[in-house]
């Protein structure tokens, strides 16, 4: 669980170590933490309720053309809306990694549900495995994103390098097949996408069932590195601080 410190000043933050600036022994300073629940259970639901409905259609699970214009402002506001607030939280937890997932795509996802909002307006059908290059280079840059964060993810858990792995997967092979209407490279990328969603729930449920019970019941698989760092870490001018959200 994440903890939000208290802000102290430096003489505060000495006296908590006993002492003050000029070496003289005084009494410990209370310092009282807020308890920050978790923000990437929610991220995590709500990104992989949103990918699965975008990538059940890519892969030709269901629909026809105008499908996105239903479920476009869904996918706006549980892919958009909501993983942008727990973007804003993962900042207060202190988890860069998290910001930058949740950041990445709600943004895009909000996005998304805006693009056919727009297309209602003045309606343009994009078939499933057609040339739709605006789109395609914003999965470009969505896949050198993810492909960077994959490899962050591996210092982390093997539960998000396994969520970040396959939606940079679906990402790549979406750009191909927006780019070249190549339609089996949009399938493959709607399967790694479903993929991504059923890993994204995975990591989301271990989380929460963690969080309620106080013991991994999911396995989440945390590296060494992660294992290794200290529940909470006391440093100059903010004491009580713990890094990310375990």
């Amino acid at each position: 669980m994440a903890v939000q410190e208290e802000f102290v000043s430096p003489a505060q933050s000495a006296r908590v170590q006993g002492t003050t600036m000029q070496g003289t022994t005084v009494g410990a300073t209370n310092v009282f933490l807020q308890p920050v629940a978790p923000p990437s259970i929610l991220g995590m639901f709500a990104f992989a309720g949103a990918t699965f409905m975008v990538a059940a259609w890519l892969a030709g699970w269901y629909g026809s053309a105008v499908s996105p214009f239903y479920f476009a402002p869904f996918v706006a506001v549980l892919g958009g809306i909501v993983q942008l607030f727990c973007c804003v939280w993962a900042f207060r937890a202190r988890d860069g990694m998290a910001t930058a997932i949740h950041g990445t795509w709600g943004a895009f996802y909000l996005g998304y549900g805006l693009l056919y909002a727009i297309f209602t307006l003045q309606p343009r059908m994009i078939p499933m495995g057609g040339v739709f290059p605006e789109l395609g280079f914003w999965f470009i840059v969505l896949a050198a994103i993810s492909w960077v964060l994959t490899l962050a993810a591996m210092g982390h858990s093997l539960a998000l390098t396994a969520v970040v792995m396959s939606v940079s997967g679906g990402a790549t092979f979406a750009a191909i097949g927006l780019l070249a209407g190549v339609f089996w490279c949009s399938a493959l990328g709607g399967y790694l996408f479903i993929l991504a969603s059923l890993c994204a729930l995975y990591d989301g449920a271990a989380q929460v069932l963690k969080e309620i019970y106080g013991h991994e019941v999911l396995k989440i698989g945390y590296s060494p590195r992660v294992l290794a760092e200290p529940g909470v870490m006391v440093g100059a001018g903010e004491p009580g601080v713990i890094h990310g959200q375990r």
